[in-house]
């Protein structure tokens, strides 16, 4: 996964041979692949949705994104972490971009930090991800701030019991055209890999016979997605 500060992407695109904004590359960064309320960059898109939920996005805001790039053109993110923070590098508020294979997106807003590098939220999911977990359950995020580390857990709930747990950890390396190079030989084609992985298990979890929900049950349950798909719209794709 990269982790990208906002306001250096374009120089991070100068430098890093491989890697571009916009435009096709082996790995790109695309604006629109994220928030999409119609304005032409990320973070005017994020201060637009921030807006609409009472939050003022100010110029010297920092924003971390902890995210998958295309590769090859190809995008599939399973979750993208946002971290904003004021100039002094003081944790404000986060947004966990969760989508599905289904192309819709859904971000949660966790709007203060639970300690001092911590974040916290149970709140519930109302978003089709997996059709083996029923839409009425809660997402229990808790979110370290990255630093050299990166240690995140995001489980679901029924109640009190938590009945899927998921984490994310890694360690922070640089961004260098020799660094690429070598993730690349190691993780070759991510992308795909990830979508590849998610529907295999899928297909094993059905061989085993695991009760699963459709798409189109349940409607009413999928709520606040962007790009929302024909089975809650009724629409064509």
């Amino acid at each position: 996964m990269f982790s990208l500060d906002l306001s250096e992407i374009d120089r991070v695109a100068r430098e890093v041979r491989g890697f571009s904004r916009n435009r096709f590359n082996f790995y790109t960064f695309r604006d629109l692949d994220h928030l999409d309320l119609g304005k032409p960059s990320i973070r005017e898109n994020l201060a637009a949705w921030l807006a609409e939920n009472d939050i003022t996005l100010t110029s010297d805001t920092q924003i971390q994104l902890i995210t998958l790039p295309r590769v090859l053109g190809y995008i599939f993110n399973p979750v993208s972490f946002y971290f904003f923070s004021d100039p002094t590098g003081r944790p404000l508020y986060s947004i966990v971009q969760v989508g599905n294979t289904f192309r819709e997106m859904k971000p949660y807003l966790i709007r203060q930090p639970e300690s001092e590098n911590f974040f916290r939220l149970i709140t519930p999911k109302n978003f089709y991800v997996s059709p083996f977990s029923a839409l009425d359950l809660a997402f229990d995020f808790k979110l370290k701030v990255p630093g050299d580390r990166l240690d995140i857990h995001i489980d679901d709930r029924q109640g009190d019991d938590r009945v899927l747990l998921s984490s994310l950890s890694g360690r922070r390396v640089p961004l260098t055209t020799t660094r690429l190079v070598w993730l690349t030989i190691k993780y070759p084609l991510i992308t795909l890999k990830v979508i590849g992985l998610i529907h295999w298990h899928a297909f094993l979890l059905w061989m085993k016979k695991l009760p699963f929900h459709r798409k189109e049950d349940n409607v009413e349950l999928q709520r606040e997605v962007f790009h929302p798909h024909a089975s809650i719209t009724g629409n064509k794709p």
